[in-house]
C-alpha cells in the first residue's frame, strides 16, 4: 500500500492507495483542490471544512450532469468513480471532525 502526499484546499493530507494509483490519485486530487479553489473565490473568505463541503457540493454536481447526458467518453469509469466516491468519503469525514471541534469549541467559549 502507498502513501501519497497531497495539497487541497491548502492543506496537505496523507492518503493511502494501492501500488501503481499514485499518480492518479495525485490528479483526482489536483481536481478536488481546483473545485475547493473555485469554491473560494465564488463565495469567498470561508472556513476549510465549508471550502471542501462546496468543493464536494461542486464535483457531485459536474458528476450527476455527466450522467444525466447520457453514455460520453467524459463519464468515469466505475473504478475512477469508486475512488472518487472514496475521496469524497474521506473529505466528508474530515469535514464531521472540524464541524466537531467548531462545536465544542464554541459550547466551551
Amino acid at each position: 500500500m502507498a502513501s501519497v502526499d497531497v495539497e487541497i484546499a491548502s492543506r496537505g493530507y496523507s492518503v493511502a492507495c494501492r501500488d501503481g494509483e499514485e499518480a492518479h490519485l495525485r490528479s483526482l486530487a489536483a481536481i478536488v483542490d481546483r473545485k475547493a479553489r473555485d469554491a473560494a473565490a465564488a463565495v469567498g473568505s470561508m472556513g476549510e471544512a465549508r471550502q471542501l463541503l462546496f468543493a464536494s457540493l461542486l464535483l457531485a454536481d459536474e458528476l450527476k450532469e455527466a450522467r444525466a447526458s447520457g453514455p460520453a467518453a467524459s463519464v468515469p469509469e466505475p473504478e475512477t468513480e469508486s475512488l472518487i466516491a472514496e475521496a469524497l468519503e474521506r473529505l466528508a469525514e474530515r469535514m464531521e471532525i472540524l464541524a466537531e471541534r467548531l462545536e465544542s469549541g464554541a459550547r466551551n467559549a
